[in-house]
């Protein structure tokens, strides 16, 4: 359903809880999760990345490619650790609040968010900001 996968040192801290978490963020907004994957990576991956696929030559946190075929959400949410390790100190946040946000923004991407006008970019970040707030609400 949710797997982690690593190009770089980095190794995600109580994935089971993270995991959890993204299912419950993504019922509560009327989906389910199929397949999806997370690939933390530095920035050296994910620019080429960038450069390969979307033809971009600027480094970023996030890319999203969306799965097809199934009826759940589907895809590979590949996440710069640097960027990340970077943005939080910028935004004055933790490294894990700051990955939490990535992550999340990365399956709101799969659900059809975008994040292209300033008016998308603040739904994006209230949707975040809700969904944030659950990581450490457990449901019984």
């Amino acid at each position: 359903m949710i797997e982690y996968f690593y190009e770089t040192d980095f190794c995600l801290s109580y994935p089971s809880e993270h995991t959890d978490w993204i299912i419950r963020t993504v019922s509560n907004q009327g989906h389910a999760v199929e397949a999806l994957n997370y690939i933390f990576c530095d920035d050296d991956y994910l620019l080429g990345i960038n450069r390969r696929f979307l033809q971009h030559d600027y480094l970023t946190d996030i890319i999203t490619f969306p799965g097809e075929g199934g009826i759940g959400l589907m895809g590979d949410v590949f996440i710069s650790i640097d960027r990340v390790r970077e943005n939080a100190g910028l935004y004055d946040t933790t490294f894990d609040e700051e990955l939490r946000r990535v992550m999340i923004h990365g399956a709101l991407h799969l659900m059809g968010y975008e994040d292209k006008t300033e008016k998308e970019k603040e739904a994006m970040r209230r949707e975040e900001d809700a969904m944030l707030k659950l990581f450490h609400v457990k449901h019984k």
